[in-house]
């Protein structure tokens, strides 16, 4: 073991240890408390696959092309920062799907759908939503693509 912290003392000053210390301290406590509030916010059909989302459609085009890069910039420091709480502490699964949330990028909503199916994921946070009086998740059901739908 000593061996293991002679060697991140080579590689690591203390100053950055001090640091990174910090960050995941104010991550952990910043997750704590961001992840509640907007699971809460979230309408409950949010995951539903046939609710259409248009995010800032009512907006000029710059505005709304400013706003979706920022979001998605946040979207990927949620993802990162849910990674890397896998391994420190930190609500990491919860902060990787409010991350996915956020970005746009095809597939995105069957990847959401998928974690938030998860039993012990949708378990927990629809307790969370309902402790504070707001109705579970929905998910409805999937709209059929058939090639015969339609007149023919």
């Amino acid at each position: 073991m000593n061996t293991l912290i002679a060697t991140i003392h080579e590689l690591v000053s203390d100053e950055m240890l001090i640091g990174l210390f910090a960050f995941s301290l104010v991550a952990f406590i910043g997750t704590l408390l961001a992840i509640p509030a907007i699971l809460l916010k979230l309408p409950s059909d949010y995951f539903d696959a046939n609710r259409p989302r248009v995010w800032m459609a009512d907006h000029h085009p710059v505005v709304r092309a400013m706003g979706l890069c920022l979001k998605n910039g946040v979207g990927a420091v949620f993802l990162l920062a849910g990674f890397a709480m896998l391994f420190l502490p930190g609500q990491g699964l919860l902060t990787m799907i409010i991350g996915l949330s956020l970005l746009d990028f095809p597939g995105k909503r069957t990847i959401e759908r998928k974690l938030m199916e998860l039993p012990a994921i949708i378990r927990s946070i629809n307790a969370l939503r309902k402790k504070f009086g707001k109705a579970p998740f929905t998910f409805g059901e999937r709209k059929s693509s058939s090639p015969h739908a339609g007149p023919l």
